[in-house]
């Protein structure tokens, strides 16, 4: 498989092949908590999803219900579902290191839309795996500033319980992450993601301190193991958009790409070398870039789980 890139002709003569539109994440179910649709960043969501015509429910309390089926099955598919905006408790302003991806993580949400199979959060969350947005988003941005080192650049990460940008259509929340840290020059932000809806953060004022990172892997194991996620070409094309120039109409982001898990895949040699050259065509000019090869640990709670 080869990518597309366009040349100045094919432009003229409007030989484009159409370009699909980005996969974006449609919960069946949006409920606010009591006190996250009192959040004013509680109800700027509120107005965006309102906006998609999706229907929503308030609660009456903090406590949701109704995610547990008959049966397993059941109950992935109601959770998986599920967009529930919530308020992140208290423990999540207490941040972690996490080497050696950053120094610190926060987090903006909690829990993912897509279905990868090897997926560690099914280990590392507890309960049906709704995905919960935070509502007092500026809190949390705000308690990071709490943890900048004064010697040194101190490291951001925001995508170790979620994909930040595969929910950013209905919570803005990546977007408003950025801004915050574009204008905080002794911190950066980093985060990964599987999706190419990209677009909405090509404009924002980042001043180069945000790290986009796009994961990738050999097609067949993204297709056979990485379901509800974009495909690998339009994650490329994604990566290719958020680093090009500005005034190319690009992101001009610091760009990364993260290759996990790699996998032992039947001719693997030669499905990394496919991928990789795609990726190279892609990034055909200067970039600020990063490599991450990542293998994949199963624990045993992990892989009972994931089983």
């Amino acid at each position: 498989m080869n990518l597309f890139f366009p040349t100045d002709a094919a432009v003229a003569d409007n030989t484009l092949p159409i370009e699909k539109a980005p996969r974006l994440w449609m919960p069946k179910r949006v409920v606010f908590t009591a006190e996250a649709i009192n959040e004013p960043f509680g109800q700027k969501i509120y107005e965006r999803i309102s906006g998609l015509n999706l229907p929503i429910e308030i609660l009456k309390n903090n406590r949701i219900t109704g995610l547990r089926g008959e049966t397993e099955r059941e109950t992935y598919k109601l959770a998986k579902s599920t967009l529930a905006i919530v308020n992140a408790p208290a423990g999540h302003f207490k941040l972690r290191p996490i080497p050696p991806s950053a120094d610190f993580q926060f987090h903006l949400a909690e829990g993912c839309p897509a279905h990868c199979q090897y997926c560690y959060l099914a280990g590392s969350l507890s309960g049906p795996p709704a995905i919960r947005a935070f509502a007092n988003l500026p809190a949390i941005l705000e308690n990071t500033t709490n943890y900048e080192r004064l010697d040194k650049l101190t490291s951001f990460e925001a995508s170790c319980y979620t994909d930040p940008l595969s929910i950013e259509h209905l919570t803005g929340s990546l977007s408003e992450t950025i801004r915050f840290f574009g204008n905080r020059p002794s911190s950066h932000l980093r985060f990964v993601t599987k999706f190419d809806a990209v677009d909405p953060l090509l404009n924002i004022a980042h001043n180069g301190n945000t790290r986009c990172r796009i994961s990738l892997n050999a097609e067949v194991a993204s297709r056979r193991l990485e379901g509800g996620t974009s495909g690998i070409a339009a994650r490329i094309k994604a990566l290719r958009k958020l680093a090009l120039p500005k005034e190319q109409g690009g992101g001009g982001y610091p760009i990364g790409v993260v290759l996990a898990p790699i996998m032992p895949v039947p001719g693997w040699k030669e499905e990394y070398a496919q991928m990789l050259e795609q990726l190279q065509q892609a990034l055909n000019f200067s970039s600020n870039l990063t490599f991450e090869l990542i293998t994949h640990r199963f624990t045993p709670g992990s892989k009972d789980v994931l089983m």
